[in-house]
């Protein structure tokens, strides 16, 4: 009687935890952050099923919906908008001396949006051409430590700087931690591989893009500089700076041939 019921604890410790390792992959909160072979779905929960997680709405992750190596948006494949060219000519406005100039690559930019294939897919093709415009009118402008040492669950790294780096200059530990997670990249401990891994770089830049401004590319301009820097930009305190914004988003939509939306500004 004794073994028979030892035998039935030791079962229901095998299932328990069994089903422990098998839960969290799939039951992964809101904002994903899957393991490599598992996809996000529209809902923000992590999976393998082709219709719940892989197919229309995937986020993240092999993601059956679009194909994987060309990311396509609803006006077609975004290397038929982003193009050599027109990467060419936010590249070249960078001075010689820029590091930049040379770190960043359209083919590292294509290959980061495998795993954001939501990104320009918003709406009409002009609606993609004009989040496309948005993202790299941002990305043109956009550098101090930013470690919030109130911030106990994402504790800074003493011998690191949580500076802005990369397309969208994230800042803060708590950032980079979140984002660091999201991309697979452990970058709470070493944030400086945002400025040495154009991979990881332009994931960077399209994790905070995703999270932060997608959310609102539909209310206009304005809304994604209050998003990205609106504490410092916004409500008249540095119109000089959101200027210079729409001046750029507003020469991208002119190259892409499509109209900027009515709220330019914040």
């Amino acid at each position: 009687m004794v073994a028979l019921s030892l035998k039935k604890n030791l079962l229901t410790l095998v299932l328990v935890g069994i089903l422990a390792g098998f839960v969290p992959g799939y039951v992964k909160g809101q904002n994903c952050g899957c393991a490599a072979n598992l996809c996000c779905s529209q809902s923000g929960f992590c999976g393998t099923g082709i219709n719940a997680h892989c197919g229309p709405g995937c986020k993240e992750g092999p993601c059956t919906s679009g194909s994987p190596t060309t990311p396509s948006t609803n006006g077609g494949s975004v290397a038929n908008i982003v193009t050599q060219d027109f990467f060419n000519g936010i590249i070249n406005q960078a001075a010689a001396t820029c590091a930049g100039k040379n770190f960043y690559t359209i083919a590292a930019f294509l290959d980061a949006l495998n795993s954001f294939n939501q990104f320009a897919n918003l709406g009409s093709a002009d609606d993609s051409k004009r989040e496309i415009a948005a993202f790299f009118a941002h990305v043109t402008h956009e550098t101090g430590d930013y470690c919030d040492k109130t911030n106990t669950q994402y504790p800074c790294n003493p011998n690191k700087k949580y500076l802005g780096r990369g397309p969208l200059q994230p800042t803060w530990n708590y950032n980079y931690s979140a984002i660091g997670t999201s991309i697979k990249v452990g970058l709470l401990n070493s944030p400086e591989t945002v400025a040495t891994d154009v991979a990881v770089s332009f994931k960077t830049a399209l994790r905070f893009w995703m999270t932060n401004v997608r959310p609102v590319v539909n209310q206009g301009f304005g809304a994604t500089i209050r998003a990205i820097n609106g504490a410092i930009e916004c409500n008249g305190r540095n119109p000089s700076t959101v200027q210079a914004r729409v001046q750029y988003y507003t020469q991208y939509c002119n190259q892409l041939g499509v109209a900027p939306d009515d709220n330019l500004t914040c």
